[in-house]
């Protein structure tokens, strides 16, 4: 057996196991964790004849890690080692170690808490910190918190950059084992910025040629997508097509096993592969033969938008724990080559890792599982706590498909429970079980695989009937959607065994085009749509969201839609759709009639200005049907009218400068708090405070209002000096006055609009006064801007015995020779003060 970096730590890992119950392993790419970890351990006396269960977060990782150690055995996948991904399995009964995708586990969890005959859980490369493991790692401390005491089970972490120290404290201060790894030198080789706008394959395509021509070895190119990776693929088969010692091997997980396997393996001798791989390449797929890598530096990375309630696919920079990972590619056998795409100085401003999927998620599955294990997220342990506002708007969504209880978010309905129990999305759960109520089990199995599955059809318009018919047989696919079709069958046919249950109510014309629509509605009721103008592109979604077609497509014709995928890509500023499906409305009369909701709407017409009271029947934000409402009762009509106010702001009311100053004078005392008793008397009467508190305030006074105008014609000066208790009104106007009596004999208005009351006054009103006035009970001083006899600013200062004493004569300079008939002492302290030029004689 050849000997790999891991096996020097070893035998400091079976220790750690043998004394505690969890470790963190970290171990660079390439030393050899997922191939020799699980054979090391699975003879520990701990261990006891229980089955080790190691997480994979891909499905093609997970295969290729399952026959790399059944290989290392001798034996054929399905003896000592197994594996069980989405759409296919490998175990007997004599398995002992199973390779799992982290979804499968976190199922396994649900039936078994304890996981009665598992003594080892491996999660293999923690460090992507995907949504799954996350969620299996919280549900499998709690389960054995709860139901496990012995035989113990064990979990141990093992990640390629890793922060080894987070883990610990979260497994109980868990031993980390490190190690160096081994890897050969890799030479740097970077490439200019890129450019706002730049296509990333012309450079790729150019920099694979010239690594073709300088270096020797097979290629590793890492892309951000599928579509990238087949233009690249198209390019370079013109360029080298004609060089049989070159093989051009696609490596994403949407291939079939045989082109899957045609770019991990090694090539015949004589060849040379050119492997044009996603970040599935990253870290858990050992690929024979490479030692140049190219990185493009991206990766797409699927974001939950909070505001839309949809996942798109971001395209992004990678963070530098990433371009490490893809550079040590190329290192594993022999010194090796890595041309990075991007320039050194913005290596440097790169993330140091990136952000964990709980994070930025859609967290509608998440929130279904903890429902089903009983649980709210802070009753477990996470590395990364789920986001409050996502979780809720998960639960929001969970709500509207009918799968947790009304008041009891933690309980699930029997829907819920059946939903749970499904492989799939909860959108797509929710599908399959009302499609099955309906009858159509068979269009639903077959929607909701095109739905968990990549767009089979590229080009040819956005309309899912075309997918149909393909997945059917009816019609063809373009050479190359095959591998995608049968894929999509083989998902069909297991949803199909998944529902074995009879039609609760079926529908009596299963075969009507309409169904299609009314699974899509099932499944994305937010996403209804209806056409803004005849014949347009654009639409209006349940959500509130607009979304329009890019370029013309038939399904324009519909006034109605259903939109299954929609999102922007980069260098577009609207929601594009690009699968849908025409929809029926009259199905809201029938099967989709929960969706609906009858609201009593009061709100102005913008037009006229004038209050409009409807009985509107609306699916989200789309009204369906409207009616006038008579005798509405005067509550009713005031929270409309409370409404607007607060949509419009307090500016609809008769505000004066003076009420204006009136609300600061206010909020100077109650921020002064000169009671002292740290709960001001004076009440706060902010514009934020009274639009949150109109009901009590305001209500009362809109009994004449019908019109808009008609707020003009409250009196909101009384309206709100009624809201200071007595003695309040008399303190307001000795202790913050409106005006202040000077030297001169002038009064002069304070102005209250800043955050320091400003006095306004002309310098010689003020000769004689040694110091700045106060108010407030001395609590406040004021700001003093001091006016030439012209009123201009010469002055700002709230120390007026420093300006008499430090700065008066430099001004007075100045102003005597602009205003030589003006008085103008030498010492301001003992001279007159005078509104007038000079003082009366």
């Amino acid at each position: 057996m050849i000997s790999l970096p891991i096996d020097a730590v070893l035998p400091a890992l079976r220790e750690a196991l043998s004394q505690r119950h969890e470790a963190v392993l970290e171990a660079p790419p390439g030393a050899g964790k997922t191939t020799r970890v699980p054979l090391a351990l699975l003879n520990e006396p701990w261990l006891a004849g229980q089955r080790i269960l190691m997480l994979e977060p891909r499905r093609l990782a997970a295969r290729a890690a399952a026959e790399r150690l059944a290989s290392e055995l001798g034996e054929a996948v399905g003896e000592t080692v197994g594996y069980r991904i989405r759409l296919d399995s490998k175990v007997g009964p004599r398995t002992r170690i199973e390779v799992v995708t982290e979804g499968i586990l976190t199922r396994r969890l649900q039936e078994d808490p304890a996981l009665d005959g598992v003594g080892l859980l491996i999660f293999d490369e923690f460090h992507e910190r995907s949504l799954d493991a996350d969620l299996a790692l919280a549900l499998s401390l709690n389960g054995r918190e709860l139901l496990r005491d012995e035989p113990p089970l064990k979990i141990l972490l093992m990640s390629a950059t890793l922060e080894g120290q987070r883990l610990s404290a979260l497994l109980d201060d868990a031993p980390i084992i490190s190690s160096e790894g081994r890897m050969f030198p890799v030479q740097m080789r970077w490439g200019r910025p890129f450019q706002a706008g730049e296509f990333v394959e012309p450079r790729v395509v150019d920099c694979v040629l010239q690594a073709l021509a300088d270096e020797t070895g097979s290629l590793l190119v890492f892309l951000p997508g599928q579509a990238e990776i087949r233009r690249v693929h198209q390019s370079l088969q013109e360029a080298v097509g004609e060089r049989a010692e070159i093989l051009l091997c696609p490596l994403h997980g949407e291939l079939d096993l045989t082109a899957q396997r045609a770019a991990i393996e090694a090539p015949p001798a004589g060849k040379r592969k050119v492997v044009l791989a996603t970040n599935i390449a990253e870290t858990s797929l050992t690929i024979d033969g490479v030692r140049v890598v190219i990185d493009a530096g991206l990766a797409r990375v699927p974001r939950f938008d909070p505001g839309s309630g949809m996942t798109r696919l971001d395209t992004q920079r990678i963070s530098r724990a990433s371009a490490t990972q893809r550079a040590g590619r190329a290192g594993r056998l022999e010194p090796g080559v890595c041309y990075r795409l991007w320039s050194e100085a913005q290596h440097d401003q790169l993330a140091a890792y990136g952000s964990a999927e709980i994070l930025q998620a859609d967290l509608a599955g998440l929130a279904l599982q903890l429902s089903r294990w009983g649980v709210a997220p802070a009753q477990l342990c996470w590395l990364d706590l789920p986001p409050a506002a996502a979780y809720a708007q998960a639960q929001d969504l969970l709500m509207r498909l009918g799968a947790l209880q009304p008041e009891q978010l933690l309980t699930l309905t029997s829907h819920g429970q059946a939903m749970a129990q499904l492989p799939a999305h909860p959108r797509i759960a929710h599908l399959l079980l009302r499609g099955q109520d309906l009858g159509l089990s068979a269009m639903a199995c077959d929607v909701a695989a095109l739905l968990g599955e990549r767009d089979i059809v590229r080009g040819g318009g956005a309309d899912l009937h075309t997918r149909l018919s393909l997945l059917s047989g009816e019609t063809r696919g373009a050479r190359g959607s095959q591998g995608g079709v049968q894929r999509a069958r083989q998902l069909a046919r297991q949803y199909r065994s998944y529902l074995r249950g009879k039609p609760g109510n079926a529908v009596t014309d299963p075969e009507h085009s309409r169904w299609l629509g009314a699974l899509l509605a099932l499944a994305y009721p937010d996403r209804v749509a209806q056409q803004r103008r005849a014949g347009g592109a654009e639409y209006r979604l349940a959500n509130g969201r607009a979304a329009l077609f890019g370029e013309a497509d038939a399904l324009m014709k519909q006034p109605w839609l259903v939109i299954a995928d929609l999102g922007s890509r980069q260098g577009q500023r609207e929601e594009r759709i690009y699968l849908a499906a025409e929809f029926d409305p009259a199905l809201f009369e029938g099967v989709l009639a929960e969706q609906v909701r009858t609201v009593d709407q009061l709100e102005w017409d913008e037009r006229e200005n004038v209050l409009r009271a409807e009985r509107q029947r609306k699916v989200g934000e789309l009204v369906l049907s409207r009616e006038p409402l008579t005798g509405l009762d005067d509550d009713a009509r005031a929270r409309a009218l409370l409404e607007l106010v607060k949509r419009k702001g307090l500016e609809l009311l008769s505000w004066t400068p003076e009420l204006r100053q009136w609300q600061a004078r206010v909020a100077l005392l109650r921020a002064l708090d000169l009671s002292g008793s740290g709960q001001s008397e004076w009440p706060d009467l902010s514009d934020a405070a009274l639009l949150a508190s109109l009901p009590d305030w305001l209500q009362p006074y809109l009994g004449k209002v019908t019109r808009l105008s008609h707020f003009a014609q409250l009196d909101l000066s009384s309206i709100l000096r009624n809201l200071l208790p007595w003695p309040l009104p008399q303190r307001l106007d000795e202790w913050a006055p409106t005006h202040l009596h000077v030297p001169s004999g002038s009064n002069i208005r304070l102005d209250y609009s800043e955050h320091q009351p400003v006095l306004a006054v002309r310098l010689q009103e003020l000769f004689g006064l040694a110091e700045t006035p106060r108010i407030a009970q001395g609590r406040q001083q004021v700001l003093l801007h001091l006016l030439s006899p012209a009123r201009r600013p010469v002055q700002v200062t709230q120390d007026l015995a420093n300006f008499w004493r430090s700065t008066y004569a430099e001004v007075k300079k100045d102003l005597k020779g602009r205003y030589p008939k003006h008085y103008w002492p030498d010492d301001p302290l003992i001279a007159e003060a005078t509104a007038r030029a000079k003082p009366r004689k």
